[in-house]
């Protein structure tokens, strides 16, 4: 398979609350006198405000994500009739305006606590969670799914995508872990065959993108890079959030066999390697030590299966 190039990293906007106002008056007077707020933490994406207390705004911020707008509004109403949590669901589509140049949506607004390792205080009951919503995401029916592309980043397609990005990673990191070690487990998933049976899953299953209520999974939010494909990238979960134990009852249950354990150990590599890289030319410590948890678990992981 080729690979695709990926290009630069996309030319990400900025949007201000005068703007969306404008946007929301032009296209939605019915919700115009909604007060309008940003979120704290306003994502990479997407841009969110807050719409009234109840309902959100969400803009691209840049072509690339643009391309899961309507994607997202025609396919998780359907998604959502499977789930045995709540995901958003989208109540209007906005369109280009205001100075704004792409489409963008208005859902409702899902309460619940961002997860993290600090929230967890049932592992059990999450990893039961956990893979109560992976199963039922994967038997959906996947007819006419959206194939891995520019719109998901490629999620669910071959890993060797990014081989070039772990490789660049790896050789920064020299100085940092077992470099030797992470290089055979990145290889060892590059060489783990997928069956090519397309399966739904939702491209970016990390904590942030599960919302916890008194510790156990209330809803799973941004879907923007979901599809149909190989769902192992869905299995990044299983170190970033999940103990030994459950990472163990989460294989078991689902089914997992070795090929696409390994692929999933290497989608969450590449992102670890990643992230460490990165939190270390930034100096975030924060950062660096959360991303060195899991590359620490991977490669137990690894070691354990060779």
């Amino acid at each position: 398979m080729e690979v695709p190039d990926l290009g630069p990293v996309p030319q990400r906007l900025t949007v201000d609350v005068e703007t969306v106002c404008r946007l929301v008056e032009e296209q939605f007077p019915q919700w115009s006198q909604r007060p309008i707020t940003p979120v704290r933490t306003p994502g990479w994406d997407n841009l969110t405000f807050r719409l009234g207390h109840d309902m959100l705004v969400r803009l691209p911020s840049a072509a690339e994500y643009a391309l899961a707008v309507e994607k997202e509004h025609h396919w998780l109403p359907e998604l959502a009739e499977h789930l045995p949590v709540p995901i958003p669901v989208p109540l209007g589509l906005g369109r280009p305006g205001a100075g704004y140049p792409f489409h963008w949506s208005i859902y409702g607004w899902i309460p619940g606590e961002a997860a993290d390792q600090g929230a967890i205080t049932d592992p059990a009951g999450i990893a039961e969670d956990v893979i109560d919503f992976l199963g039922a995401l994967q038997r959906i029916d996947t007819t006419d799914g959206p194939q891995p592309g520019i719109h998901n980043w490629f999620r669910g397609a071959a890993l060797r995508t990014y081989d070039a990005t772990a490789r660049r990673a790896l050789a920064e990191l020299e100085d940092h872990l077992d470099v030797g070690l992470a290089a055979a487990a990145w290889d060892h998933a590059l060489a783990a065959r997928w069956d090519g049976v397309d399966v739904w899953f939702h491209g970016d299953f990390a904590p942030g993108n599960l919302l916890l209520e008194k510790g156990r999974l209330a809803a799973v939010i941004d879907f923007g890079t979901c599809g149909v494909g190989d769902p192992s990238c869905d299995l990044v979960i299983a170190w970033t959030l999940l103990n030994r134990a459950g990472r163990q009852v989460l294989r078991q249950r689902l089914d997992i066999d070795a090929s696409t354990w390994s692929r999933g150990r290497g989608w969450a590599l590449w992102k670890s390697l990643c992230h460490l890289a990165s939190a270390l030319d930034d100096r975030d410590e924060t950062s660096a030590s959360e991303a060195r948890r899991v590359i620490d678990g991977l490669l137990e992981d690894f070691g354990a299966a060779r």
